[in-house]
């Protein structure tokens, strides 16, 4: 573990955070908690960070994969996998689904999504990255959304959360204009928000 690393305790697991990846929060454990994951699942986590949901999900699915843009984020999750003894997953380096390959399909797609409005200017640091929706809060999210359903299995599932400042209507819309349907599985109220939730997409 490095020496500018957080731990970080999530149930039985322990996580080692790099300070150029983002710091798993409330957002993060409420997703956890609402993971469920089935033996012959085949599940792709986007934006993993430290593979905190990857990890965790990788006990009962058949095989993980977890990218990230942060090349710091994929070293941190490989290390974190082998620490907790997760062997049934692999990482990646890459922007959102782009570095898949177009075969790719999966039962259950995670996306624990950057939300927060910045202004217009370039994240300057990969932790900012981490959390910056862009001008709107939404820039990342509506990509994920038009590029997740290609890699979405039939009978599969997306889990994506957000927070409400990013608009969770116009997120069922999202999903709905590409022929899927969201509801809300999990929320949370927190401070500084309103609430955080975790919306699920289907076929």
């Amino acid at each position: 573990m490095h020496s500018r690393s957080k731990r970080v305790f999530s149930g039985k697991y322990v996580f080692s955070v790099d300070e150029t990846v983002y710091e798993p929060a409330e957002d993060s454990f409420l997703f956890s908690e609402n993971l469920h994951v089935k033996h012959y699942e085949h599940v792709l986590d986007v934006g993993t960070g430290c593979g905190l949901l990857a990890i965790i999900a990788a006990e009962k699915a058949a095989e993980v994969v977890g990218v990230d843009i942060n090349p710091h984020a994929v070293r941190c999750a490989k290390e974190n996998a082998e620490f907790n003894n997760a062997h049934n997953i692999s990482f990646i380096q890459g922007d959102l689904l782009s570095s898949l390959s177009d075969s790719a399909e999966f039962d259950l797609v995670l996306f624990n999504a950057p939300y927060l409005p910045i202004d217009d200017r370039e994240p300057d640091s990969w932790t900012i990255r981490a959390w910056s929706g862009g001008h709107s809060g939404r820039e990342t999210i509506d990509r994920f959304i038009a590029q997740s359903g290609f890699h979405l299995r039939r009978t599969g599932r997306i889990l994506l959360l957000q927070s409400n400042i990013a608009g969770i209507e116009k997120t069922r819309r999202a999903f709905g204009f590409y022929g899927m349907r969201a509801e809300i599985v999990a929320e949370r109220s927190v401070p500084f928000f309103e609430r955080i939730v975790v919306v699920q997409a289907k076929f």
